[in-house]
């Protein structure tokens, strides 16, 4: 660690950049590899001064605008751009931000029937269930539509009686979706929902004005299933690499427990009637 992070990144990926690829004319050999600092400082359209103190670390708060066009300039992937801002303090320019992706791999649904014995499914900021194994299917299937947790916990019916504690459903839901929303204002899905939420709830609105905010990481939930009865379950989220804004979620049980027993047996009858289904 040189103690000027920001200035050793820019320096190291100007160097990859080669003058005809940027468009710059080069004539004769040059000193250096790749861009000279003043080139860069054209391309991005700021003065030389001002990219040499930020090459050097004289610079110490420069704006997402700056940042933008010099990722621009040195054709930073998604991953070092990002960490070209959280070494600068700041966040990406709105306008400039990845697009959330609504898809899910292959790849991810064949890791998600690979937890055939725990409820697993994948979420975008929206809480839209873009992807569930068996089991989850299996443990939603008493909402008329297993699309969305959040409009599932305060539009359907069968909420009040499938959360054990309801009240504290509906405030994790709500502070969910607040964060969200700070995370990605700009998303449609988002903005959507919230509008629905708010008109169909008088619960979510109440909610939604207190402006609590709360991540998915961990925690418990307590659900009464019709099937197998009461189930203590406990969830750990994480962030899927490579599809911003998704979320794999996995519901579990203490092993052995009488809430595992009732998850095996809520998974069994579900196979036999889709095999009887099919």
């Amino acid at each position: 660690m040189s103690g000027n992070d920001l200035g050793d990144l820019l320096r190291a990926h100007r160097a990859r950049i080669r003058p005809e690829d940027a468009g710059v004319p080069s004539y004769g050999p040059r000193r250096v590899e790749g861009l000279r600092r003043e080139e860069v400082a054209v391309l991005a359209g700021m003065s030389s001064d001002y990219y040499a103190r930020l090459e050097q670390g004289r610079e110490r708060n420069p704006s997402a605008q700056v940042l933008d066009a010099v990722s621009g300039v040195l054709r930073l992937d998604d991953d070092t751009r990002d960490h070209l801002y959280r070494l600068a303090g700041t966040v990406p320019d709105d306008a400039r931000r990845r697009e959330v992706v609504e898809t899910v791999t292959p790849e991810l649904r064949q890791l998600l029937d690979g937890y055939p014995n725990t409820p697993a499914f994948v979420l975008n900021p929206a809480l839209d269930l873009l992807a569930a194994n068996a089991l989850a299917g299996a443990l939603f299937s008493p909402f008329e539509r297993a699309d969305n947790l959040a409009r599932m916990t305060f539009l359907d019916p069968a909420a009040r009686t499938f959360h054990a504690r309801w009240e504290r459903a509906a405030r994790t839901t709500a502070a969910g979706l607040r964060h969200a929303v700070g995370l990605d204002p700009h998303h449609p899905g988002l903005t959507s929902l919230v509008r629905e939420l708010i008109e169909g709830s008088g619960d979510f609105a109440e909610l939604w004005r207190t402006h609590t905010v709360r991540g998915k990481t961990s925690n418990a939930k307590e659900f009464v299933h019709p099937d197998v009865g009461a189930l203590s379950l406990v969830y750990q989220a994480f962030d899927v690499r490579g599809a911003r804004g998704q979320q794999l979620v996995i519901y579990h049980a203490e092993p052995g427990s009488r809430s595992a027993q009732a998850l095996a047996l809520l998974g069994t009858s579900d196979a036999t009637r889709r095999r009887a289904e099919a």
